[in-house]
């Protein structure tokens, strides 16, 4: 009996050694609903549970740098590419191919090289814009990005914090790969005149223009669309100079507390199921994996005229770019 209750105890502790009663740690940089159905989709998936934290990009860019020597997070999912490779220049982040690379596609799934990062979705950048408040101002409907700086949209226009929000870093770095760096820079200085205030979150001021608060807002093109299924007055608009676009970033952390469920969390999260199962919650972003079904409402990205976007430039040169937009921009009246 004795000797059963003692191999009963090391079996305990075996399973409990080897991850079966560990729990994932997951940072999600997409909406809630976005990183819960993924969530519950793994639980169901591999009976691991997850334990998930819902930031900013910015925001768990900034964490990973107070965590850095003592990593809490094993993965983090979503949100557009750049500060997850901001992440990864910095050492704060693993490589790792996940078990599907090969239906990844290879236009998306490596943004910066090096499986640092790997792409999960792409999403188009653009306007939401409420037609109705512009035609009770008698307003006219911008169609690009130099229309924003008419005069008479002054505090009608909305957009997020570069420093916050990964929406936004995409928006400038458009602006410079449109321009270049320091014309794009007078750009920004222009706009600001007409913005009505910078949100923290990316998704925030769509759902302003949604409710009539502002007429315009900077945004990415899915998030619009969640907006108009849900039934507020928007046109999504992609602005017709040509556009930037966002790759969804998916990350290993360095050090995590258990870098195979991380692993694991990265071979599911990118199999056709998985992406698939954003469109059950109105996230209709354009899936990575070639074997995924496209939502229906999506806008392709072959269907608009995008800029050379170049990912690997904006993860070395976007923490500069943040803080020259903070000193020259952010800082000037309006």
């Amino acid at each position: 009996m004795k000797r059963l209750i003692v191999i009963i105890m090391v079996l305990l502790l075996v399973l409990s050694v080897t991850g079966f009663a560990q729990e994932l740690v997951l940072y999600g940089s997409a909406e809630p609903r976005s990183i819960e159905v993924l969530a519950q989709g793994f639980e169901k998936a591999t009976g691991i549970k997850v334990a998930w934290i819902r930031m900013s990009s910015g925001e768990t860019l900034a964490r990973l740098r107070a965590e850095k020597n003592n990593p809490q997070a094993d993965v983090w999912w979503g949100g557009t590419t750049d500060p997850h490779s901001i992440a990864a220049v910095e050492g704060l982040t693993v490589p790792y191919k996940p078990k599907t690379w090969n239906d990844l596609d290879p236009r998306f799934r490596d943004p910066i090289g090096g499986a640092r990062v790997i792409g999960v979705y792409v999403g188009i950048l653009g306007l939401a814009v409420n037609e109705g408040v512009l035609k009770s101002m008698n307003l006219p409907i911008p169609t690009g990005w130099d229309d924003l700086l008419n005069p008479k949209y002054k505090g009608l226009i909305g957009m997020a914090n570069p420093n916050t929000s990964g929406t936004a870093l995409t928006m400038l770095c458009t602006q410079v790969f449109l321009r270049g760096e320091d014309k794009a820079f007078d750009y920004m200085k222009k706009l600001h005149k007409n913005i009505a205030n910078y949100t923290k979150s990316g998704v925030a001021p769509s759902i302003l223009a949604g409710r009539g608060e502002i007429a315009i807002a900077v945004a990415f093109l899915h998030d619009v669309i969640y907006e108009i299924q849900e039934g507020y007055p928007l046109k999504a608009i992609a602005p017709k100079e040509g556009t930037g676009y966002e790759i969804g970033g998916l990350n290993l952390v360095k050090g995590g507390p258990h870098p195979e469920l991380g692993k694991k969390f990265m071979d599911w999260v990118t199999t056709p199921k998985a992406q698939e199962s954003e469109a059950t919650v109105g996230s209709y972003q354009l899936p990575t994996n070639i074997k995924a079904k496209v939502p229906s409402v999506s806008i392709p990205i072959d269907s608009v005229k995008t800029v050379n976007y170049n990912f690997k430039w904006v993860a070395e040169n976007g923490p500069r770019l943040m803080d020259r937009w903070t000193r020259e921009v952010f800082t000037l009246p309006r």
